[in-house]
């Protein structure tokens, strides 16, 4: 249940930039497609369906999407998967998310992303900022990921000694079509991306100065597949305070509820609709 008090406590930790919001596939709840009405496919299940054609898998493959895509690839090339992705978040018109029009509002200046579709980038299109964005099984560099500076107009890469880490980082650690398809996917992609994760690489080094401390608050985000949890632990290694950080979970299930309090994270069981209609009414309220 979310109260005032923890309203009061998230609204002060926006203010003070202590609190970081985490998205998960339970951001895009509400946006559907601008042609034909569909559901964003966000979850692993509708990812999974989207990617093969409305069909189910085996049950094995059903389990999570980095499954299933690892068989496709596996069958069809790597590029079958970048193509459905790039397909999907780049090609197809989507409806805005409610959430994003909340965030902005409140215009944090550091925003992790999990989705690999593009509304955090377009909320974002005519605010300078950093752009990290997530990338596996590259030759060439030891970095794990690939560092853009939006100038409020267009994109540039640059190197992390470019960065100005004032700016507002948005961080999207699974990728996304935009400004270069670049995706997290596959096993071997989440293989690969965790442990450079772990070992220092997929963040850049002003990023993990400034994550030091942090609170963050999950929205949308379920916590009982084991690749999204691993990458939830590395990203927000450093987070402190008591509790580290809150995840909106409506009916958690054991194996979350344990995660959670081995993360030091608070669960409140509660959907990103029932979020957004408690802070309109403090807003409303106040």
């Amino acid at each position: 249940m979310i109260t005032d008090e923890l309203l009061d406590r998230w609204q002060a930790g926006f203010a003070d930039a202590s609190l970081v919001p985490y998205l998960g596939p339970g951001a895009l709840h509400d946006v559907v497609a601008q042609t034909h009405g569909g559901a964003i496919p966000a979850t692993g299940e509708a990812l999974i369906l989207a990617m093969n054609k409305g069909q189910p898998m085996a049950p094995k493959l059903m389990y999570e999407f980095p499954r299933a895509a690892m068989n496709v690839e596996l069958k069809r090339g790597r590029s079958a998967v970048t193509r459905f992705l790039d397909a999907t978040y780049g090609a197809t018109p989507w409806t805005r998310a409610a959430l994003h029009d909340w965030l902005a509002e409140i215009a944090p200046p550091y925003v992790i992303d999990i989705n690999r579709d593009s509304q955090l980038l377009e909320t974002h299109a005519h605010v300078p900022h950093l752009l990290v964005q997530g990338c596996a099984r590259i030759g060439g560099t030891e970095w794990r990921f690939r560092l853009y500076a939006h100038d409020g107009d267009a994109y540039t890469a640059i190197t992390p000694e470019q960065a100005d880490p004032a700016l507002p980082v948005l961080f999207k650690p699974m990728g996304s079509a935009l400004p270069t398809p670049s995706y997290i996917a596959s096993d071997a992609d989440y293989v690969d991306y965790i442990t450079e994760l772990m070992g220092g690489f997929a963040i850049p080094p002003f990023l993990k100065q400034r994550r030091r401390g942090k609170r963050y608050l999950l929205l949308g985000m379920r916590l009982d597949r084991d690749s999204e949890r691993m990458v939830l632990s590395d990203i927000i290694h450093g987070a402190a305070g008591d509790p580290a950080g809150w995840a909106l979970i409506a009916a958690p299930t054991a194996k979350e509820r344990r995660f959670c309090a081995r993360l030091g994270l608070a669960l409140v069981e509660a959907t990103v609709a029932d979020f957004l209609a408690a802070w309109q009414m403090t807003l409303a309220a106040a």
